[in-house]
């Protein structure tokens, strides 16, 4: 058993998982000198490899312009590189929601497949209005999201016989707050989660969670729900509220504070880096970090996270 598996389920690894992600946008502004960035970091960039032209994956959301999913929701993007954002919400008024059917198309499960996906289908606004008037359309078009979801669920554990785990992610969280209260949530959102992770369970496997934004008051809820890995941030949350509600509770993939990045000094990253581990490490497990870099961080400071996180891993308490 591997360090990550031994991690998430408590049993004592010997160094403490880490990773870094970056952008599209951020190797389209770097170039060849992220590449040679990756490879003074082998163990964190295992399948960059030095070639005469840089070679990265661009997702084909992450490319300007627009396009319509399979939902009807129209996405719209302005910046290469980055994520595109929902501008036409196909479901204008609540009526509309006693016609929708769930796309006979199967696309898995994106970033967004449950909680945002309601937000997309409506807007924000009505859906937020949904959530406080609670109409009968509000459990209706939760049920054929998740429905939908617990079919690309299977489909997804069919593809991959041999796999431990199968990742979701969700935004449930803005920079400060859930959106709605946490009754609701547990009313109305924990029920879908737990339907979709059920099956995860059942095939006898892992539920690796992200979810970006103030998750913390549901994060007990969420583990009921069947997350076993959770991947929250730590500026929405606060470490002290993530040592209250997750150190020896759930395992985390912990993400580093990404607001910080562009205008932090090297020092203060590894400062970070440091003060984080020290509040949610123990050594039979638990606890991975991982680092996201967007294009407006500097070399400097992308070189700074690697060496914080390779020094860090090997933490003994």
């Amino acid at each position: 058993m591997n360090d990550y598996m031994k991690a998430a389920t408590y049993q004592h690894p010997e160094r403490i998982p880490i990773s870094v992600s970056l952008l599209p946008a951020t190797w389209r502004r770097y170039g060849k000198e992220l590449q040679a960035l990756c490879l003074r970091h082998p163990d964190l960039f295992q399948n960059v490899q030095d070639t005469p032209e840089v070679r990265y994956y661009t997702p084909p959301s992450y490319h300007e312009g627009k396009f319509t999913d399979a939902w009807g929701c129209v996405w719209e993007n302005i910046s290469e590189g980055y994520e595109s954002i929902v501008t036409g919400h196909p479901l204008k008024n609540r009526e509309d929601v006693r016609t929708l059917k769930a796309p006979e198309e199967d696309i898995g499960l994106p970033h967004g497949f449950m909680y945002l996906r309601l937000f997309d289908l409506r807007g924000f606004e009505e859906m937020m209005i949904d959530f406080a008037e609670e109409p009968e359309e509000l459990q209706m078009l939760i049920d054929i999201v998740r429905d939908y979801n617990i079919r690309q669920t299977r489909l997804a554990i069919e593809r991959d016989p041999k796999g431990d785990m199968v990742v979701f992610g969700d935004d449930n969280g803005m920079q400060d707050s859930l959106p709605i209260s946490p009754r609701a949530w547990r009313k109305y959102i924990k029920p879908a989660y737990k339907a979709i992770y059920d099956v995860v369970h059942e095939a006898g496997r892992m539920v690796y969670m992200h979810t970006d934004g103030c998750i913390w008051e549901v994060i007990g809820d969420m583990k009921e729900a069947g997350v076993n890995i959770l991947n929250p941030q730590i500026r929405a949350n606060g470490l002290g509220h993530l040592v209250d509600t997750c150190r020896g509770k759930i395992c985390i993939n912990l993400d580093l504070d990404r607001q910080m990045f562009p205008f932090a000094t090297p020092g203060q990253i590894r400062e970070h880096v440091r003060e984080c581990v020290e509040a949610m490490y123990m050594p039979e497990g638990g606890l991975m970090l991982t680092a996201e870099c967007a294009a407006d961080v500097p070399l400097e400071n992308i070189e700074a996270i690697c060496q914080a996180l390779e020094e860090m891993r090997d933490y003994k308490g």
